[in-house]
């Protein structure tokens, strides 16, 4: 399943609107959005290589994009977390500030009531009803939902509504 992704009404997939963000980032001398947009275009660029070398020849999907984004805004979290606790509040700052240029290529991320919904709908779409069909309703939640939820949070809370 592909999905492009809009936000901030700019179309486009997604990789056409990071080359734009790109484009936009030099010409406009953001040296924070430039720096974070080479980043997430290396993390592209080794997943695409990735996947040639496993003989897909246009590279990783949308699907595979979001996913990428999504591992770099967990990362800096981690990273700004530490900095926190480190007493480096500049460094935490920073990672926020990449956080918040990533961000704008995802889409919105799902409340709670709304995340409780998709789950409940997943469960009945697949009629699971044990923990054996919890595969099931995250795939169906992964198909509707890559980028807009934190599967690491949803899959306690399947497992919770499944035993």
């Amino acid at each position: 399943m592909s999905q492009t992704v809009n936000t901030g009404g700019n179309g486009g997939t997604l990789r056409e609107r990071i080359t734009t963000g790109l484009k936009d980032a030099m010409r406009e001398k953001d040296q924070t959005r430039l720096s974070t947009l080479r980043l997430i275009n290396a993390a592209i660029k080794d997943q695409d290589i990735a996947a040639r070398a496993k003989g897909n020849a246009d590279g990783v999907g949308e699907d595979d994009l979001l996913g990428i984004l999504g591992k770099m805004v967990k990362q800096r979290q981690e990273s700004a977390r530490a900095y926190e606790e480190g007493g480096r509040l500049e460094l935490a700052e920073k990672e926020r500030e990449e956080i918040a240029v990533i961000e704008t290529y995802l889409p919105r991320q799902l409340d709670e009531d709304e995340v409780a919904a998709a789950i409940d709908e997943a469960i009945a779409e697949t009629e699971a009803t044990s923990l054996r069909d919890m595969g099931k309703v995250m795939g169906v939640l992964k198909g509707k939902y890559t980028g807009q939820i934190d599967f690491g949070a949803v899959g306690p809370m399947v497992k919770e509504r499944l035993s």
